[in-house]
């Protein structure tokens, strides 16, 4: 089993910057894919970075340049920076950890909010 929290989000300017954490219970070592995703109001769950168990990494998009996704083995978290965040990206982002479509854990999400 393993338990995903995550951190960091709060109220930030537009441009401004934020890094949310996603500490996990339980190994996600092995995990094939650890992923940041974000649901804004009215919208659907969308994945923003993942981070692949072969060392590859995926940046969706709109967030590419801006985001950077990593992790700390020893302290068995993951990391999203977010620079230059803008009014539309107001949402709950959310640590996943995937390994299959029957083993896939989720956080419960921490609150983003990009307003002057």
């Amino acid at each position: 089993q393993v338990q995903l929290v995550e951190s960091g989000g709060g109220l930030v300017q537009p441009g401004g910057s934020l890094r949310l954490s996603c500490a996990a219970s339980g190994s996600i070592f092995s995990a094939y894919r650890m992923g940041w995703y974000r649901q804004g109001p009215g919208k659907q769950r969308e994945l923003l970075a993942g981070l692949f168990r072969g060392g590859g990494i995926y940046y969706a998009d709109s967030v590419k340049g801006r985001f950077t996704i990593s992790r700390d083995n020893a302290k068995n978290t993951v990391y999203l920076q977010m620079n230059s965040l803008k009014p539309e990206e107001t949402a709950v982002y959310y640590c996943n950890a995937y390994w299959d479509p029957s083993k896939s854990y989720w956080g419960m999400g921490t609150q983003v909010t990009v307003s002057s």
